[in-house]
């Protein structure tokens, strides 16, 4: 039977905390997904929605972007898919008598935890200026507030329109056609949150912004390295993945700060083998310290490089430019030095090496802990030299693989959600549309606070997510936010960014990924497209929340007719009575989509072409692929302070907190922890249990500090530390980004550690 939510924030100042877990899955897994399932929905609802998730004729599931097998299990989800289901399929409904009960005052002053709990919103919010409380709103109205903000502005550069990764293709492409058609690039995504250092350097290095690997390759691989990544927590699906690989004769090093259980052993909970005895992962473990990927690689390349033979001199020939540049850089590099960024041993290093020169098919995986640095990108462009010097790009079981986030992010990108968008992009909006689409920048998300915070821009829109939790730097985010005239989130469920508002606000509730979508054209369908470049169909099934709901592309197209007036050269109407004629156009617009609605019908779908990998042609500025020599660097911390990462618990997805425990970890009723090795514990005078501040240091003095800590020995990398966001992005500073793509630095976070007032 599904439960009422909680009526009051939990207790949270005394979590308690056991030895972590070197086991990931199992019965544990299947219990604790359909106890949380049935708590949101209750057992039929459960039964018949869990059994829909990523099947071809179901929907996608709305958290992570791992692709789907073609030969898919009858319960073809994680433990982290399930919480994400239930909480959209939920039976708890925010209605206009909770805004009622609730002042936005009280609800600021609620975790993000309880206000995700409530529910599905039910209807249009409106807070007026000065108001103390949302009140119901028709959609007529919220409409025509928008347009009356946006006619105000002396620009339509100081709007700004943010998307989550869990919005649609069809929707994607309407709201940048939008936007576009309005005057504006300013499209900041989620994207320059994660994995912009990814599409960085990879659009120099092999000329496309996406990894080269298909599913498939992973189990044809000889070796797979997996870096700064988690998957056990935040992509639990790819153990499959890396456990076939396994069987298939593969070996896994893990490259990560943190043991973490899910690269440890995999109770596949498929098999009763699998449940039983489960599968070793990891051959070795690489306990790095913070920000020594680059390192590390490089100290690699210089060892390959040593090795006669070792490197494939006719694809280096054939297939790459910049090769003398790099391998002097390479050679001439201190191994000492690289060897003491990396925090590793030498045996370890050479245990490495003798797994990559036995590898004829190499795969490198990673996520986070590669991309939020300062020095994220020149780090990537080293992992793809080392994938170039021994031909690991653009073969069956080799390449790369950076393992996107949100459901749809990669296809948000793909759709046109880009600041900076391509000129043959625009060419093609306006050969198709009949608009001449703005040529300048737009904002990013660290961009977009600035120009909010310093009221360059006005008006703040986002279809989907949680943008003032998700960015950096809390509090002047959150001062940033108020400025605001208007700030409108499209969402299914309460947030912290819906109470940190502008001078009014506006809560528009929508369709989720679960729920039938019918318009005037019948029953319609969207499209996703995966972390390896599949694109393929989500059909809900559920019936709507709500009455008062209305889809993401329903939303768009009606904002944009109101917005853009009769004058707009789009046809909004037919868009939003039939998706199939948005894919139509799509087809016509984006390369890889020519036939899209045929195609996508397909069970299965399609996957996108991709140079690299299909023809091992790269579309860079050279025509080949560009071997690089950026300097080495790394975090200097001085002494007694910690490097510290952000990270996400088991119970979590992205800003989605699902329960306060972290099982794999060992932490339960509790988030405000950090994890920190005993050696340098017991330097600081910091015993297991004491309660700490944790303050950041950075370059422009300001002290930034997240209060009431509690701290637990840990066995991290010496030096380092971690902690939960969001409850740390308060800690990593606005303007702490990195290089090239702007990305927020929020695995390299240099603090001290306070003895909390309350302790």
């Amino acid at each position: 039977m599904a439960t009422k939510p909680p009526k009051g924030d939990p207790v949270q100042d005394a979590p308690q905390v056991a030895e972590p877990k070197h086991v990931a899955v199992g019965f544990r897994a299947i219990r604790n997904s359909l106890r949380m399932a049935q708590q949101q929905m209750g057992a039929k609802r459960t039964a018949l929605t869990l059994l829909r998730v990523n099947q071809k004729d179901g929907f996608d599931c709305p958290g992570c972007a791992w692709p789907e097998p073609e030969h898919r299990s009858p319960a073809e989800f994680c433990e982290n898919g399930a919480k994400a289901v239930a909480e959209e399929a939920t039976l708890r409904r925010v209605t206009p008598e909770f805004f009622a009960a609730h002042p936005v005052a009280d609800l600021a002053g609620r975790s993000g935890y309880w206000l995700g709990q409530q529910g599905r919103l039910t209807h249009p919010m409106y807070l007026p200026e000065g108001a103390g409380h949302y009140e119901p709103v028709t959609w007529e109205r919220a409409f025509d507030i928008v347009a009356e903000e946006i006619a105000a502005l002396g620009s339509p550069d100081e709007a700004v329109f943010y998307t989550s990764g869990r919005t649609s293709n069809e929707a994607a492409f309407l709201y940048q056609l939008f936007a576009r058609e309005l005057g504006t690039n300013n499209l900041p995504d989620c994207s320059n949150m994660c994995h912009e250092s990814s599409g960085s350097a990879l659009s120099e290095t092999i000329g496309v912004g996406k990894g080269s690997v298909l599913l498939e390759d992973l189990h044809q691989a000889d070796l797979i390295i997996v870096a700064g990544q988690n998957p056990g927590t935040n992509h639990p699906r790819m153990l499959t993945a890396l456990e076939k690989a396994k069987a298939n004769g593969a070996r896994i090093i893990s490259v990560n700060p943190l043991p973490e259980a899910g690269l440890e052993r995999f109770k596949n909970p498929q098999t009763a083998k699998g449940l039983t005895v489960g599968a070793a992962l990891t051959d070795l473990f690489l306990q790095i310290r913070i920000g020594g990927d680059q390192a590390l690689f490089r100290l690699l390349n210089q060892l390959i490089l040593q090795t006669r033979g070792a490197v494939d001199e006719a694809f280096v020939r054939d297939h790459t430019h910049g090769f003398e540049g790099f391998a002097a850089a390479a050679r001439a590099a201190d191994p000492d030095e690289l060897l003491t960024a990396t925090g590793l041993s030498r045996e370890d290093v050479d245990k490495a090496l003798t797994m990559v020169l036995s590898s004829e098919r190499t795969i490198v995986c990673w996520a986070m802990g590669l991309t939020q640095h300062k020095h994220s990108v020149p780090t990537i462009r080293e992992v793809v030299n080392f994938l170039l010097l021994r031909g690991n790009i653009g073969r069956p079981g080799a390449g790369v693989c950076p393992v996107r986030g949100h459901s749809n992010v990669q296809g948000d990108r793909t759709m046109g959600i880009v600041e900076r968008p391509a000129p043959a992009f625009l060419d093609a909006l306006e050969k198709e549309f009949g608009f001449a689409p703005p040529r300048e920048h737009g904002y990013d998300v660290v961009r977009a606070i600035r120009a909010l915070r310093d009221g360059e821009a006005k008006v703040f829109f986002a279809m989907g997510g949680n943008f003032v939790s998700a960015s950096p730097d809390t509090e002047v985010t959150e001062a940033a936010m108020r400025r605001a005239r208007l700030t409108v989130h499209v969402s299914t469920k309460l947030n912290r960014s819906h109470v940190v508002t502008g001078a009014r606000a506006l809560i528009l509730p929508t369709l989720g990924r679960t729920e039938r979508d019918v318009q005037d054209g019948g029953e319609q369908f969207v499209t996703v497209e995966d972390s390896m470049g599949m694109v393929h169909a989500s059909r809900g099934r559920l019936e709507p929340a709500s009455r008062h709901l209305l889809s993401e592309p329903a939303i768009v197209c009606r904002l944009a007719r109101r917005v853009l007036g009769a004058d707009s050269r789009v046809p909004w109407e037919e868009f939003e009575r039939d998706y199939g004629a948005i894919r139509d156009r799509i087809a016509r617009v984006i390369p890889g989509f020519e036939d899209f609605n045929a195609r996508v019908a397909r069970p299965g779908g399609f996957v996108l072409p991709h140079a690299p990998r299909d023809e091992r042609r790269f579309p860079t500025a050279t025509g080949k692929a560009n071997f690089t020599a950026a300097p080495v660097e790394f975090p200097e911390v001085p002494e007694g302070r910690l490097l510290l990462q952000t990270l996400r618990s088991h119970d979590q997805y992205n800003t989605t907190i699902y329960g306060l425990d972290d099982r794999y970890r060992g932490i339960r009723n509790g988030r405000r922890v950090v994890l920190v090795h005993p050696e340098d514990a017991r330097e600081l005078k910091l015993a297991d249990g004491s309660y700490v501040d944790l303050v950041s240091e950075w370059r422009d003095g300001v002290e930034r500090r997240a209060p009431g800590f509690r701290v637990v020995h840990y066995p991290t990398a010496r030096g380092c530390a971690a902690a939960y966001y969001p409850e740390t992005n308060v800690l990593v500073p606005l303007d702490a980004t990195a290089d090239t793509s702007n990305t927020p630095a929020s695995k390299s976070v240099v603090v001290r550690l306070e003895q909390s007032a309350t302790d």
